[in-house]
């Protein structure tokens, strides 16, 4: 695993320089510590931070094909790799490594851009074609690994992280108020928009074609497709969801026992393909169904004891210790914790979020970035974690609402319909004591309106939204003149319309939130942070696309998620982990920047003169929201995700114009491998 980064002349200047490339390096050094390399012409310059985890000795990049056409820098892993070489041995090809780069770029030789539907892998790519003198920049399917780029004075700059992006000249940063209407709503801004004004991330799925003097192709290659999947016959809305559902399968329908096989084969299989390396693997133990399979799985392929990693909490309202204690035993792992407390999580809040490079709404990557340092510090590169399977195999509660909501739907006038949802939130007190008339209004918006895109998700973002009363009256005059409703920014397939409420929950899930937040400021950024390449076996595509054609009642009948996926549970963990019910990773908030020893950097940022500097938020409701919480008032989850919000927003503010951190370029102590095919740097000049 490694990072990019690096730019091409759009129209006739002086040729990139090696001096511009290690400063840009040095700031994604985090991503890629063990070796650098820099490859440069008269148009592009190519850079490479390395973390050496397949081939050590012979996989240093740039890499180039036999004739110096083709150039590559890579962010990723082809978990396929082994069996590729061998195809591409038998058309003539010859290779110099025996590492996973070298087997993409030789695909991309031969066959163009068509070679991504080969790859079972998870990649930030480029590739320059000497010969064209053209640019192709590619991202996986599912967008595990990033790939930003930006348009300006003529020159395209781009970067797996913003941050090294930002030290090239033409680059300026600037929050986009439309970025923060979306983060404010749904989490994260959708690609191919960032939190910075004109600054791009390549969508999930897709390749970009540049070529001096003509537009940017952009071409999606892959995206989540549920129309292979087996609509229950009459309604779109699948069982009842009243219905309890057993975990048993149905002993009348054999299908349901082969789909149980295949999964059970597919995921297996996946594990395999993601232990393959050359350093030891450990894996991540949340104590909950997905992370415990994994591994389980992982278990049996590990000749050794496995090491597996968890985070527990001091505060009892977030610790799941237990869970992870008993699944450690089950498998007898060496079993490694770290234990977050509120302080933990304030002092290294700002750490998370320059690594991020988003405003985030929740504190919960900081654990996660807390976890992947004692990773690193016991010896580990890779993990292997468990996510994915919700949004695949139907786990989350926004789906079950969803279905409640189209169920009720039929008969809206139901006050028994509308108690579903008590099933689902046993712990709202609000839900369960404010009666019938509090679900309506809560739960009813919009009832009717079940072929709307939006319609799984619109509760969840208008409860979201409520966090933008905190913007300022500028912010929020900018944002009215000019943003759409999310559901508009979000791609909506033509077949889109012929899917039951579940696929299209799952769907508008996977591309709002799986790549832009939680494969990004929850995985690979707090990740690669502490440079630790996270591999996930249930976004593996086999796994996905199985998933994605599984009929609807073996995704989630009734509510029961997760149907399949605990039944195969039920072959490996013990009963009280695959039958427990979900419960979501989150970390306390308000309590990790107020308490006995608020952070200096909280009181700053919050403070009347930072607010109004920033000009993001409004000075006086900010001030309310901070007397409240010292005060010892309740505190909801919408001024929690507020205060997150305005924290790190206001962090990413000073980042950018004051607080910005310039790493030392690289030096001739590190191993840097440059390739300089610059006409002037030929002629001595």
């Amino acid at each position: 695993m490694c990072g990019i980064a690096g730019y091409l002349n759009l129209r006739p200047s002086e040729p990139p320089t090696e001096e511009l490339l290690r400063r840009m390096l040095a700031m994604i050094r985090h991503r890629g510590p063990d070796q650098f390399g820099i490859y440069l012409d008269d148009h592009v310059g190519l850079g490479n931070a390395r973390l050496s985890i397949i081939d050590l000795a012979a996989g240093q990049q740039p890499i180039t094909t036999e004739d110096g056409r083709y150039w590559i820098v890579y962010n990723g892993e082809l978990f396929n790799h082994a069996e590729l070489r061998e195809d591409l041995l038998k058309h003539g090809h010859r290779f110099e490594t025996h590492c996973d780069t070298e087997v993409f770029l030789h695909y991309y030789e031969q066959e163009g851009p068509d070679c991504l539907r080969r790859f079972n892998g998870q990649f930030g790519v480029a590739i320059w074609d000497t010969e064209r003198k053209e640019l192709f920049l590619a991202r996986d399917r599912v967008g595990v690994r990033p790939l930003h780029y930006a348009v300006r004075d003529g020159v395209l700059v781009f970067g797996s992280e913003i941050k090294a992006m930002a030290v090239h000249p033409a680059i300026s940063l600037e929050l986009d108020p439309l970025s923060l209407d979306q983060i404010f709503t749904g989490w994260s801004c959708l690609a191919p928009r960032t939190p910075f004004q004109g600054i791009q991330q390549l969508p999930a799925g897709h390749y970009a074609l540049i070529r001096p003097g003509r537009e940017i192709e952009l071409h999606r290659w892959w995206q989540p497709d549920f129309s292979g999947a087996q609509i229950q016959s009459a309604s779109k809305t699948d069982t009842a969801p009243q219905r309890a559902a057993s975990v048993s399968l149905a002993e009348n329908n054999p299908s349901d026992t082969a789909y149980l096989d295949e999964l059970r084969h597919l995921l297996t299989d996946a594990t395999r393909l993601r232990l393959l390396a050359d350093v030891p693997v450990g894996a991540y133990l949340s104590g909950g169904l997905d992370s415990s399979i994994i591994a389980a799985l992982t278990k049996g392929f590990i000749g050794k004891q496995l090491d597996t990693f968890s985070i527990a909490f001091t505060d009892a309202a977030f610790d799941e210790r237990d869970h992870q204690q008993r699944m450690a035993r089950h498998l007898g792992t060496a079993h490694q914790v770290v234990e977050a407390a509120h302080k933990d999580i304030g002092e290294i809040f700002p750490e998370v979020v320059w690594h991020c490079e988003a405003p985030i709404l929740r504190t919960s990557p900081a654990p996660m970035y807390l976890l992947s340092r004692l990773v690193r510090k016991s010896g580990y590169k890779v993990v292997l974690t468990g996510e994915g399977a919700d949004e695949f195999l139907g786990g989350y509660d926004i789906f079950k609402e969803a279905k409640i909501r189209a169920f009720w739907s039929r008969f809206p006038a139901s006050t028994r319909r509308s108690k579903l949802f008590q099933r689902i939130y046993p712990d709202l007190q609000n839900l369960t004591k404010s009666g019938p008339q509090y679900l309506a209004s809560f739960f009813g918006e919009r009832l009717a309106d079940t072929e709307s895109p939006d319609y799984s998700h619109l509760i969840r973002w208008r409860n979201t939204r409520r966090t933008q009363r905190f913007f300022s009256p500028e912010l929020t005059g900018r944002i009215r003149a000019e943003a759409r409703p999310l559901i508009d920014e979000v791609p909506i397939p033509p077949a889109f319309k012929s899917w039951g409420t579940l696929d299209r929950a799952q769907y508008v899930e996977m591309v709002t939130f799986l790549s832009t937040y939680l494969l990004s400021s929850q995985g690979d950024r707090v990740g690669m942070a502490n440079s630790i390449e996270g591999r996930f076996p249930f976004l593996d595509y086999r796994v996905a696309e199985f998933a994605m054609r599984l009929p609807s009642r073996l995704r989630m009948p009734a509510l029961r998620d997760k149907f399949l996926l605990r039944r195969l549970g039920a072959e490996l963990l013990p009963d009280e982990i695959w039958n427990r019910p979900k419960k979501p990773y989150r970390a306390p908030i308000h309590r990790s920047f107020f308490h006995q020893h608020t952070p200096d950097y909280v009181t700053d940022l919050m403070s009347d003169s930072a607010l109004r500097t920033s000009g993001l938020f409004n000075p006086l409701a900010v001030a309310k929201l901070v007397s409240k919480i010292t005060h010892d008032q309740p505190v909801g989850e919408t001024d929690d995700m507020a205060l997150a919000g305005i924290l790190s927003t206001q962090l990413l503010h000073h980042f950018c114009h004051t607080g910005f951190r310039a790493a030392d370029p690289l030096s001739s102590s590190d191993d840097v491998k440059v390739c300089d095919h610059r006409t002037a740097a030929q002629s001595g000049r």
